[in-house]
């Protein structure tokens, strides 16, 4: 049966690519939670639900009857640990809600965490079942919000994990077409210039590409044994930093020098980022709470879950990604 699908954050990067996925898929209906600009999604057939994840009655109308739930908007930069909470926790319990209200019988809800949630990590490569210790507010909010959908509200019989069809997907580094946080790296090989944090060939970190993350998202839903679990969706495996700067200067077709960033001086940069945003009132994409996942969290995730549990599997490489996100960036101009 062909499903009626709810999206929040479908403006976004990764949504609007979510998006497509889901149109591709000859989905029956896809409803999308917009505040005011529809951005990415004006050209495609999907019916606007004007609001924010703040507005209970908003999103019990639009909650009227779907049969799955994607839960990717949130925050990735924020000045406080305030306003990460109530972008990324107390947003995902409001919608948890109103979904036992509005449509309890649902299919599933997807929802949406990151790889920045587990932060420290001895093994080096995540997997699933690794102790989340991370060290950002952005990652602690992420793993405040996996935790508040586990444990039991007061006065309730059960969790929204017990209560819910619920699947949580923890994508590592995310890069395609409109993207602007890997930007500035892409920009910076243009001009020759290769800013590394530690060795380029000993550091590794796992990549996704945009549309076999939403691909992966969908595929996760819809599966009949995914429900309760969690998975990385990553790269098929890590990459060295000196792997992205060959696709990267192949793809420019140009040449750059590799310079080695000491860990310290990532830290100052990420400070001065912050203290800069703080004057022009920005939040800048690289900040301190960037700054200490670049220098202490886990960057490198294992698939490996998600293969044996869905068939996951990745099938854009890292050249074929980063060209063709290349080749994005200079047609509309941003590089």
């Amino acid at each position: 049966m062909k499903k009626t699908a709810f999206i929040t954050g479908g403006t976004g990067f990764v949504g609007s690519h979510l998006v497509e996925e889901l149109l591709r898929r000859d989905t029956h209906e896809v409803r999308c939670l917009v505040r005011s600009d529809p951005k990415w999604l004006a050209d495609l057939d999907v019916e606007y639900v004007r609001g924010d994840l703040s507005d209970v009655e908003v999103l019990w109308t639009a909650l009227d009857g779907v049969d799955e739930v994607y839960h990717v908007a949130g925050r990735t930069r924020a000045p406080t640990e305030d306003a990460f909470y109530e972008a990324n926790v107390q947003a995902a319990l409001n919608l948890m809600g109103a979904v036992q209200h509005a449509a309890p019988d649902l299919d599933r809800v997807l929802v949406t965490s990151s790889l920045a949630a587990v932060g420290r990590c001895e093994e080096g490569v995540a997997t699933e079942g690794v102790p989340l210790q991370p060290v950002s507010m952005y990652g602690r909010s992420k793993a405040q919000m996996e935790t508040a959908l586990r444990d039991r509200p007061e006065m309730t019989p059960e969790s929204y994990a017990e209560a819910l069809p619920l699947t949580v997907v923890r994508p590592p580094a995310v890069y395609g077409p409109r993207d602007r946080d890997i930007l500035d790296f892409f920009q910076a090989v243009k001009r020759h210039v290769c800013p590394i944090v530690g060795s380029g060939s000993a550091r590794i970190l796992s990549l996704v590409h945009v549309r076999d993350l939403a691909a992966g998202m969908v595929e996760a839903c819809r599966h009949p044994d995914t429900v309760g679990e969690t998975y990385f969706l990553g790269s098929e495996r890590p990459h060295t930093w000196n792997e992205v700067k060959r696709a990267a200067t192949a793809a420019l077709d140009t040449w750059a020098v590799t310079v080695p960033v000491p860990g310290p001086l990532v830290g100052l940069v990420g400070a001065a980022s912050d203290t800069w945003g703080t004057l022009t009132g920005t939040h800048p994409p690289f900040n301190r709470d960037k700054a200490r996942e670049l220098r202490h969290a886990c960057t490198a995730c294992a698939i490996n879950k998600a293969q044996q549990d869905f068939g996951y599997r990745p099938s854009i490489g890292l050249d074929e990604g980063v060209a063709g996100t290349i080749r994005w960036y200079q047609s509309h101009g941003w590089l």
